[in-house]
């Protein structure tokens, strides 16, 4: 079972998206999802990323090196700026997607596939 915790929200969809990408790892663990303003995204963006601008969606590990399938887990946390995304259920789904290892940057397209068919799932 994995634990879902959604700062700034009470959508019940965003909560079926996280587990949903969860899932599709075969991962169980924690799991936290913030809403945040275009101000706050921009200095973690600018802090972790290096890029002076706001963005959409940013996850950050924790957990990383344990195996898949290992007992519950602290997989990190999403941090998610509404105001720069048009669908934030799929942008909980993309967070939690890289927060499972995935990672459209270097994958040749199964994360971004994966994501629209769990988004439809919604």
């Amino acid at each position: 079972m994995s634990d879902v915790e959604i700062i700034g929200s009470d959508d019940a969809r965003l909560r079926r998206a996280a587990e949903l990408a969860l899932a599709s790892a075969g991962l169980r663990g924690h799991v936290a999802i913030e809403l945040v303003d275009a101000g706050r995204i921009a200095a973690l963006n600018r802090e972790h990323r290096g890029r002076d601008a706001p963005t959409d969606v940013l996850s950050f590990p924790v957990d990383e090196d344990r195996p898949v399938g290992a007992a519950p887990r602290e997989l990190g946390d999403v941090v998610i700026c509404p105001e720069y995304t048009a669908d934030v259920p799929e942008a909980v789904i993309h967070g939690v997607l890289h927060l499972t290892g995935m990672d459209h940057e270097r994958d040749e397209g199964e994360m971004l596939a994966l994501q629209h068919e769990l988004r439809s799932w919604l």
